[in-house]
């Protein structure tokens, strides 16, 4: 994974370390690394942060041998994306829902997302997890426009030994939602997760629809599920998601097939708000709680 990213910074630090590191030739060896991150998918202002970032902690460096350079470039690098990806005020969903249980109280997650991205698959990990950490769950199918959605949420459910609550297709997601926490609630359940109609930033009916249910359920955690191949695209997505509701967090799908790493490191940066778990494979437990320096590492080394 990230081997795209990786290997072209890689070029570049080769190429931009082959001289004495003054002013002028640091701000040139940024400049060709600014161009790769955007190359591969981060953002503009977030490649710019980064390169600030390191700029400032090798400004002023002197060449000595070839190979201390680039691992000082490298280690700056290293440092600027540990920086961006390390969030203000971490989440970690499985504390979360023990504090809420402990007050009583069920922990609501809400599931949104365009079409595509692996959401139903990734609400079905996540209740995986719980449930293997002691926690009772129940599953609210709120998407109710796609066609084999909810029959692909009742194998998931079947499968992990959870309960759906579900109506007819054409119902109104936010009376499921609303349905599901009653029942969390009257039966003591701890988890209620909330899955949602995929649905295209751009389309204003599916985003009121999607605050009707915000209103209604009144997610503890509102969570954005984004494919990680998707790029800028996912940025996007994130950004009008985050604007609609405020997400809570993020959760990227298919990590393990991306070649840039560029998704998480935007979508931490622009929406301020942490890439929870990532995706990495098809199992229930492919689904990893992220860690940005896991996630930095495979950015600047192989291993």
């Amino acid at each position: 994974m990230f081997e795209k990213l990786r290997g072209a910074l890689d070029t570049a630090i080769t190429k931009t370390t082959t001289r004495e590191l003054n002013e002028k030739n640091l701000a040139d060896a940024v400049w060709e690394i600014q161009m790769v991150l955007i190359q591969n998918d981060v953002a503009v202002e977030v490649a710019e942060h980064i390169c600030d970032l390191t700029k400032k902690k090798i400004l002023g460096t002197r060449a000595g041998r070839l190979e201390n350079i680039s691992k000082l470039f490298k280690s700056a690098i290293h440092e600027s994306i540990l920086e961006v990806l390390t969030p203000e005020h971490p989440l970690d969903p499985l504390e979360f829902v023990r504090q809420k249980k402990e007050r009583g109280d069920p922990t609501i997650i809400l599931f949104v997302g365009v079409n595509g991205t692996g959401k139903t698959t990734t609400l079905a990990k996540l209740g995986s997890i719980f449930k293997k950490s002691g926690f009772s769950v129940v599953i609210a199918a709120g998407d109710t426009y796609r066609a084999g959605s909810i029959e692909q949420l009742e194998k998931h459910a079947e499968r992990l030994g959870i309960r759906v609550i579900k109506q007819d297709y054409g119902s109104d997601a936010a009376a499921i939602a609303y349905d599901a926490v009653a029942h969390a609630r009257a039966r003591h359940i701890d988890v209620v997760l909330i899955d949602t109609a995929g649905r295209m930033q751009s389309n204003k009916n599916l985003l009121e629809e999607m605050k009707k249910i915000v209103r209604v359920a009144e997610p503890d955690l509102k969570i954005f599920v984004g494919d990680a191949l998707a790029g800028n695209d996912a940025l996007s997505q994130a950004k009008e998601f985050h604007n609609a509701i405020g997400i809570d967090g993020a959760i990227l799908t298919k990590v393990d097939a991306d070649p840039s790493g560029g998704a998480a490191l935007s979508i931490a940066f622009v929406t301020g708000r942490p890439v929870v778990y990532v995706g990495i494979g098809q199992k229930y437990e492919d689904l990893k709680q992220f860690d940005p320096d896991w996630f930095a590492e495979r950015i600047i080394t192989e291993n």
